[in-house]
């Protein structure tokens, strides 16, 4: 432990002074992370500032280890998690680079002491903690959309029905809404003001999110458009499409849980219930269990 506390402490003390380097040399870092720290506590924590600096100098190398492909997929899975606490792709390559000397001289000081299996949750550590929070975001942000979309579309389709044309809808409805969803509707908003098609405007919105229930809307939007056909009919069917298949994926999840409830009930509760009633049994009936040890 005292070799782990001397490493963690060089570590610490190399972070100060390449922080002091980079205030003195006045390091341009990239336009993402810059905005990204300026807004300080509304998009990132302090110590994850602390970090994305410590770390920003190596993040075109590790960049360059992940080759074009990773990285693209990276930057994709990103988007879909919603940029959680303004993370960017160059904020994400600064975290692997920290998290990753950190986890990896903690191993290496777990091997010396001959800790293996600290060692390995170090090494887990070095390379999946900035994936963990990723994944874990995705699907938060995925869930609330698919829980919030079927009653937008209701509020939506009550709003369209008053007289108001569909742009002023979306944009009073999302105005009242918070979350992941309003978030891509504002999204959504400002590209059709910047003079994006409609269409165009939603297909974007649809490769932002891996939903089922979004893909779901934005065809159903486009080909009510190309019909012709009332658009409050088109909301009202959306959602109640999206509420049937709420419906049955609930059903098919409770489906899955009886099986495993079983398996759990005759694995564990059943034998260990069996078990307390024999010692029960034994220890109120007063047997002599002496011959047991001879």
């Amino acid at each position: 432990m005292d070799l782990l506390l001397s490493l963690l402490i060089g570590l610490s003390v190399y972070g100060a002074i390449q922080g002091i380097r980079m205030y003195r040399a006045e390091a341009q870092l990239p336009s993402d992370l810059a905005i990204a720290l300026e807004v300080g506590s509304t998009r990132t924590s302090a110590v994850g500032s602390g970090i994305d600096r410590m770390g920003i100098r190596w993040a075109p190398a590790v960049l360059r280890m992940m080759g074009p492909k990773a990285v693209n997929k990276k930057r994709r899975q990103i988007d879909l998690a919603g940029n959680p606490g303004g993370l960017t792709i160059d904020r994400y390559a600064a975290r692997r680079a920290v998290y990753g000397a950190l986890g990896l001289a903690g191993a290496f000081s777990m091997v010396l002491q001959g800790q293996l299996v600290l060692a390995l949750i170090m090494v887990l550590f070095a390379f999946f903690w900035v994936e963990v929070g990723i994944w874990s975001a995705i699907r938060i942000r995925k869930d609330h959309i698919e829980r919030t979309l079927p009653d937008f579309l209701d509020v939506l389709a009550v709003v369209v029905s008053a007289g108001l044309g569909f742009r002023q809808a979306l944009e009073r409805v999302a105005d009242k809404y918070e979350g992941p969803w309003a978030d891509e509707l504002r999204i959504t908003l400002r590209q059709m003001d910047m003079g994006v098609s409609r269409r165009q405007a939603f297909e974007e919105l649809r490769r932002r999110n891996d939903s089922e229930q979004v893909a779901m809307f934005v065809t159903a939007l486009q080909q009510g458009e190309e019909l012709g056909s009332p658009i409050v009919d088109t909301l009202i069917a959306i959602a109640n499409d999206m509420r049937r298949t709420d419906a049955q994926a609930a059903r098919r999840k409770a489906a899955k849980a009886v099986p495993k409830a079983t398996f759990a009930v005759t694995t564990f509760l059943l034998p260990g219930t069996l078990i307390l009633l024999t010692v029960g049994f034994v220890y109120g009936a007063n047997v002599d269990l002496g011959f047991m040890g001879g």
